[in-house]
């Protein structure tokens, strides 16, 4: 049965990818042309398309009042960067089963992925029961005893209890309210479910207005979203890969079912190769899509291009950010092969537990106080700007609080006087600010910095590294090493010109390649080019994230006891 390519994708679950769609008909008679993205692209009556991937491109708004779309308003096209922050109204339509939910509404890992509901009615579990009214959280999807089903929790005198509802749990299921905001681009990727609109209202209105502005002046009311998709497809006759908006006027009919589906080009994302076996690389495979970016290899990683790849790894790098007071901040990710050399700078520490943090068995901490602290307790030292101090250890002290005797943790220190030092006790809760003075002369490779120092740690390029036609670094006055953190990676080099091999990185690559049946020439990869890897802001707390799953917080630092 045919139906609009904007129908289509709509109510398309991605988990059923990839499909073959067949055009029933178009702008022409004769097809439709449109060029996106650079690709001129001809959908012919009868044409057969794969489709691969889709993903919302923008949002069609409209204003909304009470809960409809007005009758003054106009249709307008946001871009998912428009500015603003939003709040989510909730769906009044209900869900009638948990597989409804699953399919219509996006669950993942992150905070965005974490949805809320309520059922008007108890719902009886084997050890618990959910009471009507009651918000769910919904977290994960998976198998649990061969049946699929939804990992949930619900909260309970501040004490979380978790469940899970399996997929063919039925009843009305409505949404909470959600007290956050997001931005237009959170929501399109997280909060617009499928084969429904969405209403939102605009949190804080826009500061800034002008005439290019879609929405009116002062607006501070509800829009109803509609997004419109970026179709990724694989043509029949064609090596690269098409973009399509959904909103094209094209009708299609879902035909997989009766296609041999395996006459199309294979496109692999990175992802898709990495989780081939070791035992098969390495493989020859041609550019589908290449990756954005200027700087190398990813510029030479274009449609067409055929390249070897030569094995799949993990790979340490030292994830580093620019030392700078105001936003944004440039983020780099760092290889151990990195052949420039480092001089210490100075690090910033905003309370006593810091100092304690930082300091360390191999060399003594010595700072200057850049802010005054008034001791509550006279058994405590009183701190004036200037101030230098040579940090010892943590104990303990007995302080006059309330009229009697309490212990509090305190930093034992050093105070450096002209021609003396001064024994005295720092509150472990102060608040108040000290630069580290470095005597610390020597040029450090990075393998030496994460080998004999704790990060974070404050550095600046002494010596560039001359193997790398530019080295980003080496023009940035301050770095701060952050942490090391392990990734996965791709070995590769040109099949024409095979005299350098690169690692691109699996994750935070966009880049579609289909394999092709030949031998390798060459098994052993050539020498392999250190690549310096500026990362977005999202992508910097994305790797941090990831990174630190698994990983406990630090304690929080003793509190004022007054």
């Amino acid at each position: 049965m045919a139906s609009t390519l904007e129908k289509f994708i709509h109510s398309l679950d991605s988990r059923a990818l990839p499909r073959v769609l067949q055009i029933q008909s178009g702008i022409y008679f004769q097809g439709s042309i449109y060029e996106m993205f650079g690709n001129e692209c001809c959908l012919s009556t009868g044409e057969v398309i794969k489709i691969i991937g889709f993903k919302i491109n923008k949002l069609i708004a409209s204003i909304c009042e009470n809960n409809e779309v007005s009758c003054f308003s106009a249709k307008v096209e946001l871009p998912l960067n428009f500015p603003g922050l939003y709040k989510v109204v909730a769906d009044k339509t209900p869900y009638i089963s948990i597989e409804e939910i699953t399919r219509k509404v996006s669950i993942g890992p992150t905070r965005f992925g974490h949805p809320c509901f309520y059922s008007p009615e108890d719902i009886k579990l084997a050890n618990l029961t959910i009471k009507r009214g009651e918000q769910i959280t919904f977290n994960s999807v998976e198998e649990v005893n061969g049946t699929m089903a939804v990992n949930c929790g619900v909260v309970r005198n501040n004490q979380s209890h978790s469940f899970t509802l399996p997929l063919s749990q039925e009843g009305k299921f409505y949404e909470c309210e959600d007290d956050q905001i997001y931005t237009l681009k959170e929501i399109a990727e997280w909060k617009i479910p499928k084969c429904r609109k969405r209403i939102v209202k605009l949190s804080n209105p826009l500061h800034t207005w002008d005439s290019s502005n879609p929405l009116p002046e002062n607006f501070d009311g509800c829009l109803i979203l509609t997004p419109v998709y970026e179709v990724q497809a694989v043509m029949k006759f064609r090596k690269d890969i098409v973009h399509i908006l959904s909103d094209l006027d094209v009708e299609v009919k879902d035909i997989t079912d009766c296609y041999d589906i395996s006459s199309f080009l294979q496109p692999l994302s990175l992802e898709d190769v990495f989780e081939r076996t070791s035992k098969e690389f390495p493989v020859v495979a041609e550019i589908m899509e290449g990756p954005s970016g200027s700087q190398k290899p990813y510029n030479l990683l274009h449609a067409g291009k055929e390249i070897v790849i030569y094995k799949k790894y993990q790979a340490t790098r030292v994830l580093a950010s620019e030392i700078r007071s105001d936003s944004p901040k440039r983020h780099f990710l760092i290889p151990m092969s990195y052949k420039g050399k480092f001089k210490r700078r100075p690090r910033e520490f905003p309370t006593a537990y810091d100092l304690e943090i930082a300091r360390s068995e191999k060399e003594q901490l010595h700072v200057v106080a850049t802010k005054a602290f008034d001791s509550p307790h006279k058994e405590l030292f009183s701190v004036s700007v200037g101030d230098q101090f040579l940090v010892q250890q943590c104990q303990t002290s007995e302080v006059l609080y309330e009229g009697r005797r309490k212990v509090i943790d305190v930093l034992a220190c050093e105070q450096i006087l002209r021609d003396t030092y001064k024994k005295v006790l720092l509150p472990m809760y102060m608040e108040g600010g000290f630069v580290e003075v470095i005597h610390d002369k020597k040029q450090y490779q990075l393998s030496e910095i994460c080998k004999e120092f704790r990060l974070p740690f404050n550095v600046k390029v002494s010596v560039r590294d001359l193997s790398i036609e530019e080295d980003v670094l080496a023009a940035v006055p301050g770095l701060q090493f952050e942490e090391e953190i392990t990734d996965s990676y791709l070995l590769i080099s040109s099949t024409s010109s095979p005299v350098e091999s690169w690692e691109i990185p699996v994750y935070r690559l966009n880049m579609s390649v289909h394999l092709l049946s030949r031998d390798v020439q060459t098994v052993v990869p050539p020498a392999t080019k250190t690549t310096l890897e500026e990362i977005s802001e999202e992508q910097y707390y994305m790797v941090r994230r990831y990174e630190n799953q698994t990983l406990h917080p630090p304690p929080r630092p003793p509190k004022n006891p007054t």
